[in-house]
């Protein structure tokens, strides 16, 4: 694992944090919500229905992320994805005051940063949303097939460091379950352990 010493507190934080009360499981329905877009757009969940939905936990601060994003990794899964008729969706828990906290406008400056077009970026700022899916670190990956079943819950890949040479020697668990999805196949590795930042969730 290449980790650099600073971020171990990070990684640390994640893993030992109180455990959040989620109602999410495997092969169980996704609870449906209601958030608000970077661009003032409501959206639920259940709108959806009928296409296979990714959910990713995101603080623009995070080293992890940065990762994913300066790298295009994250970028290009949501491209391949949103092509292939799937909804990317990321969601920003961090509540106001703590760090990766974004209003609209933060929220879509970094999305030009780094050139990614998800279907759209919510803000759950009182962490209700977050809470819910137990999301524990930034970023934390879901995947819900059409018909509104949690299939993939965990990590974004295999290797969990920040150097981006890892990248491609790593499984890259959301396409992997989104391809077996869509040949009709079941999901080969439906968990995996998280890791990144802890979502940094209000009081």
């Amino acid at each position: 694992m290449k980790l650099r010493p600073l971020l171990l507190a990070a990684v640390f934080s994640s893993l030992f944090s109180a455990p959040l009360r989620a109602k999410v499981a495997i092969g169980e329905p996704a609870p449906d919500f209601t958030l608000t877009d970077s661009n003032g757009k409501t959206h639920t969940l259940a709108e959806f229905k009928g296409k296979p939905v990714v959910l990713e936990w995101n603080n623009p601060e995070c080293p992890f992320v940065k990762k994913h994003y300066r790298s295009g990794n994250i970028p290009k899964q949501q491209a391949e994805a949103t092509a292939a008729g799937a909804v990317w969706l990321v969601i920003n828990s961090g509540a106001p005051g703590k760090q990766g906290h974004v209003d609209g406008a933060g929220a879509n400056a970094f999305l030009a940063q780094y050139h990614a077009h998800p279907s759209a970026y919510l803000l759950d700022a009182d962490g209700k949303v977050g809470r819910l899916y137990g999301a524990k670190t930034t970023p934390h990956l879901f995947v819900i097939d059409k018909d509104g079943v949690l299939r993939y819950l965990g990590g974004i890949d295999s290797i969990a460091s920040t150097d981006e040479a890892d990248i491609a020697k790593a499984t890259q668990y959301v396409p992997q379950a989104l391809h077996e999805l869509a040949a009709g196949k079941a999901v080969s590795a439906p968990t995996s352990e998280p890791y990144g930042c802890s979502v940094k969730y209000g009081s």
